[in-house]
């Protein structure tokens, strides 16, 4: 059985003592293909040097985290540019997005920057990595320019209501993130989820966070994707191997990368 982690954030530094056992655990579990997310320029060398030493296996992004926008942001985004225009490893843009939960000083910097970074997925064509939260009005707003054009991507850690659920299903080529969110007691999730056909979804971790029941309250890893496949298999009333097999071709179509 063949899994794809499709958000993890393994070059941080709560892997920094263990990675090479995380890696292997992750192989043992059945993951053939880790995607990770950058944040801002802080984590590009880390990042890369994880994908440089797991190459093959582990498959950079580049993108400014919502979270990182500040008053600094135009310096950040041209490092981006910087690396776009020239010969490049990065297989998505990400992950970026709008992050309104705990501060919204930078609303309208962040909405420009997701506006910026959605025209240079088009530009490359590489898929968009969104992250929302508390944004979906302001985000959809964004992206309604995009709405008739070849943009590609997941609304990562998907966790909206069934009405955002509609809204992401119009745009055709993004894909919904699902991670060890839906396995959590109090989740919405599930009973949305059986509304939406599976080949629109793909696993992720999003490691070092939100790990999933019978993890949760520890670090996460990639392969805990593990658990929240069969979460979703059991939602969906579907085998396990056919979950794994249709998220990971999802994913690996996506990406672009050969099966």
């Amino acid at each position: 059985m063949k899994l794809v982690d499709s958000h993890s954030h393994l070059f941080l530094e709560e892997f920094a003592e263990d990675l090479p056992q995380v890696i292997e655990r992750a192989r043992q579990a059945g993951v053939t293909h880790i995607f990770m997310p950058n944040i801002d320029s802080t984590t590009l060398a880390p990042l890369l040097q994880v994908c440089t030493d797991y190459a093959g296996y582990c498959f950079p992004m580049i993108g400014l985290h919502p979270t990182s926008v500040n008053k600094d942001y135009q310096a950040e985004l041209d490092i981006v540019e910087r690396h776009l225009n020239q010969s490049h490893p990065f297989v998505a843009i990400g992950e970026i997005g709008m992050d309104l939960y705990w501060d919204q000083t930078y609303k309208k910097e962040q909405r420009e920057v997701l506006d910026r970074q959605l025209h240079w997925a088009l530009k490359y064509d590489l898929p968009a990595i969104i992250h929302c939260r508390a944004a979906f009005e302001e985000i959809f707003d964004v992206m309604e320019a995009y709405q008739n054009t070849a943009l590609r991507g997941i609304f990562h850690c998907f966790a909206g209501t069934e009405e955002d659920a509609r809204r992401v299903l119009a745009f055709p080529n993004f894909l919904f993130g699902i991670n060890g969110v839906v396995t959590f007691k109090k989740s919405t999730l599930p009973e949305i989820l059986r509304k939406l056909p599976l080949e629109r979804m793909v696993l992720e971790t999003d490691s070092p966070y939100l790990a999933p029941v019978p993890h949760r309250g520890r670090r996460n890893e990639s392969a805990f994707v593990k658990d929240t496949m069969l979460k979703l298999a059991e939602i969906l009333n579907e085998s396990p191997e056919s979950v794994a097999q249709t998220t990971t071709e999802n994913a690996l179509k996506l990406f672009r990368i050969p099966r």
